[in-house]
């Protein structure tokens, strides 16, 4: 074995006398090599000098199994470039002057393969040196050329080779490298761009290189430090900035990472391992082994790429659940063929891996059997846990991630359809509210109400129906607790929600429940017979209700018709509610003995209170009727029609209080004291033309007499003729007292008979009262004179009892001061003629002949002082025609009356009117009444 020369180790002078020769014998190949070496400068390695002397160290260092560390400085002129690993070796030196050959198989950790990227540095020196431990090298264009002008052979048009001859120098290494690449940059390069161009590819070299572990950049040191997650992943660091690593059959996923986000790069380029050409718009950095041309700047034709994709769907399920969509690619136009290819591979091997997180958290989805809910929340995901089976979580269900879902074919859930798959369920009411709850904030527009429109609707009554649409909400009814109400889809009270009436369920008070006229229906309907099997309440679940509603709205929003609900009575029968009273109830004490009324079972208001039961009928005290605008005499009460015929108008609203009818004759003092003290049976009686005050003014009785055959004490109408009423609650119904008018024959008969009765001293103003109330009933035809028996004796207005037949009534006033007032029988102004009927006896107009006995002096009214001055006292107009003046006026009368009588003004017979001066105010006064005739 030939011992190498210490002065060349690796033999260089017989490489260059190989090459010279080469060159001598074919003046192509020198060409040749000076066009191949030219164009890996221009385009092949150009920019690519950090790269590949970076590559370098690292399958160095790989091959002699230390941590590669590279550095990089300038000074005096030259670009150094250090590292350790395994120094230069004779097949390296044949790979650096040889164009197309290397030492590196490829196998195991090295990356180098063709030999060909040391040109690279040409792209910034002519003039290089290779110092190692184990020998160094010169390549330089100059003694290149030299060697070329001494053997006399031409220098190609595209310069010189500089890197096919190569000079043995004695140039040791920097301290502490195993190999050291000395570049004397060329006129025009910056040194300090170049250094600055260095830091900027630091971190992707030290991602790309896992063979080297420091790169020094002058005093910018960059180190690569690397720790095992617990999901998996590797977290790799240099400097400030961090990386997720992941690594997969064919390569390695890299993607950054800033307080604890991924952060997709989407622009890069395949490396592989350092950066190509090859355009990626992959959410990771791809460090892959791939099949590339020999630049190492395109792919291999053929090459298979889609292998790289092997365990990405690994990668993504490794990540925080929160952040694996972000790793989808997301469709676009791929950035080149290569591109295209692998986002289909990954997209492929997405859709078959089980890496999406499921919102239950059970065992990671397939994306075909995984279902992503737009807008889905933390609370609604836990509601639907149970029953949408596949649901990713929340946090990829918002349209930030709506591409990625579509990319990997992940089904989108719409409303419409979550409304559909609820459909069946049986869940409790609380579990309806949270899902509601939970599903609100999805609900944005009328769109999204309409997709729910089919949403599934617990009721109070246990069933479960489709559609708020269908279901009423009754916000009252919360402290009830689940009610069954069968007239109504009443949603349940545990499940009511504000969205439900969003969509477009029906909003009802507890008024409107009650007056439902399906409830009334039901409450008509009941049969008697249902008894409930347990013999604590029958009648069961409607009177339940109705009884838990009632206490929830005034008593006068309860309709009437619930009286007819069926509750027990003390004899265990099913009874309408208003023909029962409550257990001791004062009601019971004024009514007959056969009245229609039981008792309540003691157990119903234990249970449900006696309010409830008095609102729906069951009585106490007497209880009030109030109808608004009613029609007719259609409510069910005693004599009702009789009353309605007096009534001019339908009033607006009946206000009357009921039975009135059942009470017993001898107690109505109890049953007054009754219906002064409850205030609604009070207020019922105020009104005189009212049901109430009419019945008992007509029906009542105190002391064996109707209650309207009585006056008010302080009413002096009627003194003499009708007693006060002394019940201590008068005050109370006075309404239902005498008043000033005679609306029933009996008061009438009543009146006829006290006004004859000697042993009644009744006063002037009464008996005129008398007389007018009476005449006035007659001729309004609301009394039948026929129906009345007329006593013998009238009452006069002297007050005494007089024979009717000598009784006169003057239907002419002047005729008044001539009759005696024993004998006048009179009312109020223009009642002659009733009152004459009424009483059967005559008007003086018709039994009396009367004239003055003198002439007097004739004048006019506007002639005499004395006439106008009285029409201006009286304030009426004087009227027209002969005056005459008499100093004293008698008149003499022959018929029923004989005899002379003075008076103070009179008419004769041909109509002219007498007056002495003191009558003329009250001739006046009486003459200006529309219903006085002067005229024979």
């Amino acid at each position: 074995m030939t011992r190498p020369d210490p002065a060349d180790p690796f033999g260089t002078a017989a490489l260059r006398e190989g090459i010279i020769a080469a060159w001598s014998s074919s003046p192509t190949r020198l060409r040749e090599d000076a066009a191949t070496e030219a164009d890996h400068v221009r385009a092949a390695y150009r920019d690519r000098v950090l790269t590949e002397l970076a590559q370098n160290a690292a399958d160095a260092a790989a091959r002699s199994g230390v941590p590669g560390e590279l550095r990089v400085w300038f000074a005096e002129g030259r670009l150094h470039v250090a590292n350790l690993g395994e120094p230069l070796d004779e097949g390296g030196v044949h790979a650096l002057t040889a164009l197309r050959s290397s030492n590196k198989t490829g196998a195991g950790s090295t990356v180098g393969r063709f030999g060909v990227g040391f040109t690279a540095v040409l792209s910034v020196s002519d003039d290089i040196e290779v110092r190692s431990r184990t020998g160094s090298l010169h390549f330089s264009a100059d003694r290149t050329r030299a060697v070329l002008a001494e053997r006399n052979l031409p220098e190609p048009e595209s310069g010189v080779p500089a890197l096919r001859l190569v000079w043995p120098t004695e140039t040791p290494p920097a301290t502490g490298s195993d190999t050291e690449v000395v570049l004397v940059l060329r006129p025009g390069v910056d040194a300090v761009a170049l250094l600055d161009a260095f830091r900027s590819e630091a971190h992707d070299i030290l991602l790309e290189l896992p063979g080297l572990h420091t790169l020094v950049v002058a005093d910018d040191e960059f180190t690569r430090h690397r720790r095992e997650l617990d999901s998996g992943l590797w977290e790799v660091r240099i400097g400030d900035r961090t990386w997720w690593e992941f690594t997969g059959a064919s390569a390695r996923w890299l993607v950054p990472v800033v307080d604890g986000r991924i952060d997709p790069v989407r622009n890069d380029v395949l490396r592989a391992p350092t950066r190509s050409d090859e355009e990626l718009s992959l959410p990771a950095i791809v460090v892959a082994d791939v099949a590339m041309q020999p630049d190492r700047r395109r792919v291999l034709p053929g090459a298979h790429v889609e292998n790289v994709a092997r365990g990405y769907a690994r990668f993504v399920a490794a990540l925080p659940a929160e952040q694996r969509l972000d790793l989808v690619p997301l469709p676009g136009f791929a950035r080149s063929e290569v591109d295209g290819r692998i986002r289909e591979a990954i997209l492929d091997e997405l859709a078959a891996g089980a890496w999406l997180p499921a919102a239950d958290g059970s065992a990671d989805l397939v994306p075909d059997r995984a279902v992503a809910l737009p807008g889905l929340t933390d609370e609604l995901a836990d509601v639907l846990g149970e029953v949408v089976p596949g649901l990713v979580i929340p946090e990829l269900c918002g349209p930030r991630h709506a591409s990625a879902l579509t990319a990997v074919g992940v089904h989108r859930l719409g409303l419409a359809r979550l409304a559909e798959l609820l459909s069946g369920h049986e869940r409790d009411p609380k579990w309806w509210n949270r899902l509601y709850e939970a599903l609100t904030p999805l609900v944005v527009d009328a769109v999204a109400a309409e997709e729910l429109a089919s949403l599934p609707v617990p009721l109070s009554d246990g069933r479960t129906v489709t559609g708020p649409r269908t279901a009423v909400l009754a916000t009252q009814l919360q402290d009830l607790g689940p009610v069954s109400m069968p007239w109504v889809r009443l949603v349940h009270p545990d499940a009511t929600h504000p969205l439900l009436a969003r969509l477009g369920a029906g909003t009802v008070t507890v008024e409107d429940l009650l007056a439902d006229p399906a409830l009334v229906a039901a409450v008509e309907d009941t049969d008697p017979d249902d008894i409930d099997p347990d013999g604590d309440f029958p009648a069961g679940e409607l009177a339940d209700i109705v009884l838990r509603l009632v206490p929830l709205v005034s008593p006068t929003a309860v309709p009437r018709e619930l009286g007819a609900l069926l509750l027990p009575d003390t004899h265990g029968d099913l009874v309408p509610a208003d023909e029962l009273l409550l257990p001791g109830a004062p009601l019971a004490e004024v009514l007959v003995e056969d009245a229609p009324f039981g008792t309540v079972d003691p157990s119903v208001p234990d249970r449900y209170g006696a309010d409830a039961l008095r609102a729906i009928g069951v009585g106490w005290g007497f209880t009030v009727l109030r109808a608004e605008l009613p029609t007719g005499p259609d409510h069910d009460l005693p004599d009702e029609h009789l009353w309605w015929e007096r009534l001019d108008d339908d009033p607006e609203v009946l206000v009357a209080v009921r039975d009135l009818d059942l009470v017993d004759d001898r107690r109505w003092s109890r049953a007054l004291t009754l219906l002064a003290a409850e205030p609604a049976t009070a207020e019922a009686i105020t009104d005189p033309a009212g049901y109430t005050a009419w019945y008992l003014r007509t029906r009542a009785s105190l002391d064996g007499r109707p209650l309207g055959h009585y006056r008010f004490a302080d009413d002096t109408l009627f003194e003499g003729l009708l007693d006060p009423c002394t019940h201590p609650d008068a005050s109370a119904f006075r309404s239902a007292l005498a008043g000033t008018r005679i609306d029933d024959t009996d008061l009438a008969q009543t009146l006829l008979d006290r006004l004859a009765d000697d042993s009644r001293s009744p006063g002037p103003a009464a008996i005129v009262a008398a007389h007018d109330a009476l005449a006035a009933a007659f001729s309004s035809g609301g009394l039948d004179p026929e129906s009345m028996t007329l006593p013998d004796g009238v009452r006069s207005l002297a007050g005494v009892v007089v024979d009717a037949a000598d009784a006169l009534v003057p239907d002419r006033p002047w005729f008044a001061a001539a009759i005696p007032h024993d004998r006048l029988v009179t009312g109020g102004r223009g009642t002659a003629p009733a009152l004459a009927d009424v009483l059967d006896i005559a008007v003086a107009s018709a039994v009396i002949d009367a004239e003055p006995v003198e002439q007097g002096r004739s004048s006019t009214w506007e002639r005499e002082p004395a006439a106008v001055l009285a029409g201006i006292v009286a304030g009426v107009p004087l009227p027209r025609g002969v005056l005459t003046l008499h100093d004293r006026l008698v008149v003499r009368c022959s018929g029923a009356l004989t005899g002379e009588v003075e008076v103070p003004w009179w008419v004769d017979a041909a109509g002219t009117v007498h007056s002495t001066p003191t009558g003329l105010a009250a001739a006046l006064t009486a003459l200006a009444a529309p219903d006085v005739r002067t005229e024979p």
